[in-house]
């Protein structure tokens, strides 16, 4: 017995250890939860914490990370390559210490799944008049509006990647006239689509709910502000114009967003991201009649479906494949 324990901890050890770096004050977000899921996914190689006294930085292998502090991944000299346990990898790309090896973008049908869930409650939300029927509620005010077709309102993505092609074709199939903007050009079957600078004029003038789900980069900081939404549709059955944003805090304007609200220049937003997190308590946000408020849990990750895809990952990897969903660190996403 004691000899094949013995060759158990050789063939382990001959395996490359996985660390796991990972910041999060949520119970999803718990190191321990994230490393049970990876024990038993990776029985045949060794997985620590980063707090693990045990960790050995020589023998990392392969890391698994969620918010990283600048710097942590400096010290693994034998990294083959980082897995981000989440959709969103502007966080990494600001670490001028990350080593020069592949970072692993998570796509898995699950989180593609959880966003358009998301992306479609609120729609609808918005489409539906919920916000003024849950006000007439608490009143005990019976007075129902006239309610349109799916098909009177446009719904225009920013973002075509995975997760805005998704939401994108679920909306149409609802009935929504549904339109996408992309850096780059895109074709998505049914869907009327835009890219480019100059794309985005037209792509805006046609929306009345404005979905976004772009990557935070240099390009796209910032970019949800007064100037994109004077420039959207005004003549819409919902009044004036939406805002739905579960992307990245770092794409929005917030005072611009707060602004335009109190002017009218967008009539309701629902937002899942913030430029700090989390909210703080003095936030308008938290209080604004025209905001709904969600705390960045649009597409929480699963941690079974997450390290399933990543042990997977690995095994392909070291079977001689290539890594999928590799950050092309130019475009930054």
């Amino acid at each position: 017995m004691c000899g094949e324990e013995g060759y158990r901890r050789v063939e382990l050890m001959s395996k490359g250890t996985l660390a796991l770096l990972i910041h999060g004050g949520t119970d999803n977000w718990s190191p321990e939860r994230w490393k049970a899921r990876f024990d038993d996914v990776c029985r045949d190689r060794p997985v620590r914490l980063l707090a693990d006294a045990s960790l050995d930085p020589a023998e990392v292998a392969y890391a698994a990370v969620w918010k990283p502090k600048p710097g942590e991944l400096a010290a693994f000299s034998k990294l083959r390559a980082i897995f981000n346990l989440g959709a969103g990898v502007d966080a990494l790309m600001a670490d001028r210490s990350l080593p020069n090896v592949p970072l692993v973008r998570v796509a898995v049908p699950d989180l593609t799944g959880r966003m358009t869930e998301y992306v479609v409650l609120h729609v609808l939300m918005h489409h539906r008049q919920e916000p003024y029927l849950r006000q007439s509620q608490r009143e005990k005010r019976w007075a129902p509006k006239f309610q349109w077709a799916a098909g009177a309102v446009s719904v225009g993505i920013m973002g075509l990647g995975t997760l805005g092609a998704d939401a994108a074709q679920v909306l149409q199939r609802i009935g929504f006239k549904v339109a996408g903007w992309s850096r780059s050009a895109r074709q998505l079957e049914g869907i009327e689509c835009f890219h480019g600078s100059a794309g985005l004029e037209a792509f805006l003038r046609r929306t009345d709910i404005l979905v976004c789900l772009l990557p935070l980069t240099d390009q796209t900081r910032g970019i949800l502000d007064r100037d994109v939404f004077t420039r959207l549709n005004r003549t819409s059955p919902l009044g004036a114009p939406v805002l739905i944003n579960a992307g990245r805090g770092g794409l929005q304007n917030e005072a611009d967003i707060l602004a335009c609200l109190d002017d009218g220049t967008l009539g309701s937003a629902s937002l899942d991201v913030f430029t700090q997190e989390p909210l703080p308590p003095d936030s308008p946000f938290w209080s604004h009649p025209k905001v709904v408020l969600t705390p960045h849990n649009a597409a929480d990750t699963d941690p079974d479906a997450i390290s399933r895809y990543v042990a997977d990952q690995i095994a392909r990897f070291e079977a001689g494949g290539a890594l999928e969903n590799v950050v092309n660190f130019t475009r930054g996403y």
